[in-house]
């Protein structure tokens, strides 16, 4: 029988208590059967962008999983088109940051995580670490799909389309960085997942 590990990347000071995460996760464990098993993997990612990537590949390269799926928000976005690339697995990216090394280098210093207030230090070293991970362009655009809002407040929602040329697109008008009408969405996204 087929079984699908799907992975969810959260984004920069998020955590897998984000809403997105939460109902993603339970969106699956909606279409999980004994036919077919998902497996659900969603993790507290690491300040430093190698060893949260050490920690997922090192989780993939253990699962048993036939198929490969990877939703990433943000930050998370940008891990998934390394991922994606590396394992060439479906992607499904929410308000990438396609070009992080870029976004996050004003940010380096000490900075707090959104639902717990805990600090962490970002370090400049992560600078370099986000630079090796960076994805220059997609291989094969049928393996992703793209959910981009016009009214992100952090991120560039143009780059995005620009970055991910023949992939499935869906753009919001208005909307914002958290896309916080993800619910309504969240049916196309498991749709995707599962085909």
């Amino acid at each position: 029988m087929p079984s699908t590990l799907v992975v969810y990347l959260h984004g920069f000071r998020s955590s897998p208590r984000s809403s997105k995460a939460v109902m993603t996760g339970q969106g699956i464990e909606l279409i999980s059967s004994p036919s077919h098993p998902y497996e659900w993997y969603c993790p507290q990612l690491l300040a430093s962008p190698k060893l949260s990537m050490d920690m997922v590949t090192k989780h993939i390269d253990h699962s048993s999983a036939d198929r490969l799926v990877i939703i990433g928000s943000s930050l998370g976005g940008f891990y998934t088109n390394y991922l994606a690339e590396k394992y060439q697995a479906k992607a499904i990216v929410l308000n990438p940051a396609v070009y992080a090394a870029r976004e996050l280098a004003p940010h380096v210093g000490m900075m707090t995580a959104y639902d717990s207030d805990e600090p962490f230090d970002f370090r400049p070293e992560y600078i370099d670490q986000l630079k090796a991970l960076q994805v220059d362009h997609i291989s094969h655009p049928d393996r992703y799909f793209l959910i981009a809002a016009k009214g992100d407040e952090l991120l560039d929602w143009q780059e995005m389309v620009d970055f991910y040329p023949g992939a499935r697109h869906l753009v919001l008008e208005g909307s914002d960085h958290g896309i916080s009408e993800y619910a309504e969405h969240l049916p196309e996204v498991i749709r995707f997942i599962a085909a």
